[in-house]
């Protein structure tokens, strides 16, 4: 039998459908997998053997009597910033020790009602506050990818569903491999490796400005970013409330297709969530895009771009102009701005969202000769590097005097990029093609990327606008790079018009393949 964590959720779940295999044994090798490999990776900062067993057997009972929801038996891993009642949520923070709330959050209150069970609580950078998973209290996470010796030529190969490796030409094919340790990316690197390294069969994750997107590039699975309110944000730790988006990452279009059928939905504890129909998002996987127009924006042809991407975007163009669409050159002229403009109004949102955590009714307390200098440890020892840059910035950029010179202005800057996009809309253009990060993953502690704050930053310029604008965005495996890393391609959609970015990232799966790391661990 194939290693039942290799099978996809829409593989496992025709198995478990038609009994072939049961949703205990299906965790049980998950979990199996957990415990023998997390070391090495670092994903999982709680792992919930237990829960998962019991929540199986349930699904098992289900399944038994011919009932089942649409994940039913399906092991997933959470992000640690969801609300899991019971169960250790800290947003891998300090300031959030032995948090355990008595709540649920509603993106998991709704898998649990299809049927999936829980393994655990995966790692990210702390409060959702960076772009390498290294900002986490509990450490970095590993990605399972490692970069070919410079001297190894790179072929990429195709999945088989056999679980076999074929190049195109049908030759096996064999890469020496650097032991140099990479990023997954963040700040959804937990989720992002879990699933990429069969720890998980998909995962929760969110995207504030690119931290579902860019960790799947560097993985190779599939992530995406939905419109702002098609997934409630009640139950999820706050990091910029008019930016952050759940979704999930998975290994396939498919798959993240299913989840997110699952994971949406409208919810009156959320006064942002959209009260609309969410539609079957894998009913539209396999539709012709022919007669789609294509918008291709050139203010995404950055400086100092490396020619890889720009070939990689290339090579996607001719994808989805083979399958008939049209190719269309747009400008979306306020792009630039983009980056500037999101590190204020994120900060901003994170200096106010932050403020509850001060050591009086959960988490960290560091007493001190009275309650402000209570506050002042608490918050100190609490809380990590990067956040405490993020919430003295906001705090700045919101104090009398610099209000109306960077957070307004920066508002209205949010505006011009979203109607940027409403004009392209408008012509006629149905998806936006761009890449999805200017880079492959890079190295853990790199001493360029954690010396140079604005540098690990620019890891977003591809991502941020969609969040500015509240778009869809997808980010699909597309390529590997010369040293045999993942690369992804991202598609952006209108307003709701996920079905569209499903179909559309569907066709440039079908023409790339599958890609997965080679085994070290």
């Amino acid at each position: 039998m194939t290693d039942l964590t290799r099978l996809t959720i829409a593989e496992a779940r025709e198995k478990l459908r038609g009994k072939e295999i049961s949703a205990s044994e299906l965790t049980d090798a998950y979990l199996g997998a957990i415990d023998a490999s997390n070391q090495a990776f670092n994903a999982y900062v709680a792992v919930t053997h237990d829960k998962a067993r019991e929540m199986a057997k349930a699904s098992d009972a289900k399944l038994g009597r011919g009932e089942g929801g649409a994940l039913e038996g399906i092991p997933l891993g959470i992000k640690d910033l969801f609300g899991t009642e019971g169960v250790h949520t800290q947003a891998c923070s300090h300031v959030l020790d032995g948090f355990k709330p008595h709540y649920e959050s509603t993106v998991t209150a709704n898998l649990w009602a299809d049927g999936a069970v829980m393994l655990g609580k995966l790692n990210m950078d702390e409060f959702a506050m960076g772009s390498s998973n290294e900002t986490s209290y509990y450490g970095p996470v590993v990605n399972p990818w490692r970069r070919s010796r410079v001297d190894t030529a790179v072929i990429p190969t195709t999945h088989q569903g056999d679980g076999g490796f074929v190049s195109p030409g049908g030759a096996s094919k064999t890469r020496t491999l650097d032991n140099a340790q990479l990023v997954p990316g963040g700040s959804s690197g937990g989720s992002a490796t879990a699933v990429s390294a069969w720890l998980c069969a998909g995962a929760t994750a969110t995207d504030t400005g690119g931290s579902i997107r860019q960790p799947a590039a560097f993985t190779g699975t599939v992530g995406i970013k939905p419109t702002y309110g098609r997934v409630s944000r009640w139950g999820v730790v706050a990091f910029a409330s008019s930016l952050d988006q759940a979704g999930p990452i998975a290994r396939d279009v498919r798959d993240s297709a299913i989840m997110l059928k699952s994971m949406a939905s409208a919810d009156p504890k959320d006064t942002t969530s959209a009260d609309l129909p969410v539609p079957d998002y894998e009913a539209a996987i396999g539709r012709p895009v022919r007669g789609m127009k294509i918008g291709i924006p050139k203010e995404y042809r950055v400086d100092g771009m490396p020619e890889e991407i720009e070939a990689l975007w290339q090579k996607g163009i001719a994808w989805l102009k083979d399958a008939g669409a049209e190719i269309v050159d747009i400008s979306l002229p306020h792009t630039k701005y983009a980056l500037p403009a999101y590190y204020i109004v994120a900060p901003a949102e994170a200096s106010s969202n932050l403020a509850r955590y001060d050591g009086v009714r959960y988490g960290l307390r560091v007493p001190g000769k009275d309650i402000t200098d209570m506050y002042e440890q608490t918050r100190a020892a609490g809380f990590g590097r990067e956040v405490k840059r993020r919430v003295m910035i906001g705090t700045y950029v919101l104090s009398a005097g610099y209000y109306d010179a960077y957070y307004l202005r920066a508002q209205k800057v949010r505006t011009l990029i979203k109607r940027d996009f409403e004009n392209a809309f408008a012509a006629g253009i149905d998806v936006i093609l761009t890449p999805a990060t200017p880079s492959a993953a890079f190295g853990i502690a790199d001493q360029d990327m954690n010396a140079d704050p604005v540098k690990m930053y620019l890891n977003d310029i591809f991502t941020v606008t969609v969040n500015m604008a509240g778009l869809p965005g997808i980010a699909v495996p597309a390529g590997l790079d010369a040293r045999g890393l993942p690369l992804g391609l991202q598609l952006i959609g209108r307003p709701f018009d996920e079905e569209t970015l499903f179909q559309t990232a569907y066709v440039i799966e079908q023409a790339a393949g599958r890609f997965e790391p080679e085994k070290w661990w």
